[in-house]
């Protein structure tokens, strides 16, 4: 007999990258929660993605075009563990006004990464749900091409992988000129992506590349939202 129980809300904890993305088509398709909100940290002092230095009106853009609105956490830089961690139960505590009780993310492997959220989150009456764990990142990453995605490198750990990456498109081409000892996804910090295209948006978000810059050890490639010229004859 088929069920007629509604999933739960959930918050999904939205980098702007490909997993946090994937993990928003992943969900739809279960069903496991339901998606209400993003939930993005903000560099304040820059106005950009926590790490993936994404400009906030892209991040904006995919909301938009994810049909969900966005919940803005804004964090200092540099930003404490405390800070962080005061800044995010404040966070759950406007989500449990809101009836939710749940937050996705897009967490692949790393054990400690898992634990502390789970640590976090019940301390907040809150209840993680991680659907992409475990799933092996070399296939993940054919997947999420397979079924349309498209992203690009916003940020390269130049300690970890050639700098030139920066600015790349991930696609297949990327995933064959990769290093043996560079993880597919980048779990392991090795690259942050800008997702532009894909089954979980409604439409593309249309982006020109930028200035590719070094700031805090990090190589960041800039993504501009790209304008239509009007030409006049």
């Amino acid at each position: 007999m088929p069920s007629n129980t509604t999933p739960p809300k959930a918050w999904l904890a939205w980098s702007s990258g490909k997993d946090s993305a994937w993990t928003l088509h992943t969900l739809r398709q279960s069903r496991e929660v339901e998606v209400v909100a993003l939930l993005t940290t903000v560099n304040r002092a820059y106005q950009r993605v926590a790490m993936h230095a994404v400009r906030e009106s892209l991040l904006e853009m995919q909301a938009a075009a994810a049909g969900l609105p966005l919940i803005q956490v804004p964090i200092p830089s540099p930003c404490s563990n405390e800070i962080y961690e005061q800044a995010m139960s404040d966070a759950m505590g406007a989500a449990r006004s809101q009836g939710v009780f749940h937050v996705a993310f897009g967490d692949l492997f790393l054990e400690d990464i898992r634990a502390y959220r789970i640590e976090k989150l019940t301390a907040c009456g809150m209840t993680p749900v991680f659907p992409l764990w475990l799933k092996p990142t070399l296939q993940l990453a054919h997947d999420m091409l397979a079924g349309g995605l498209v992203a690009d490198l916003t940020c390269v750990d130049p300690r970890k992988m050639d700098r030139a990456f920066a600015g790349a498109r991930f696609d297949r081409e990327f995933l064959a000129a990769l290093p043996g000892d560079v993880d597919p996804c980048g779990e392991n910090g090795e690259f942050h992506t800008f997702a532009s295209a894909g089954p979980m948006f409604c439409r593309p978000i249309p982006v020109t590349s930028g200035e590719i810059v070094d700031r805090d050890g990090f190589v960041f490639a800039d993504l501009l939202p790209q304008t239509t010229l009007t030409v006049h004859p």
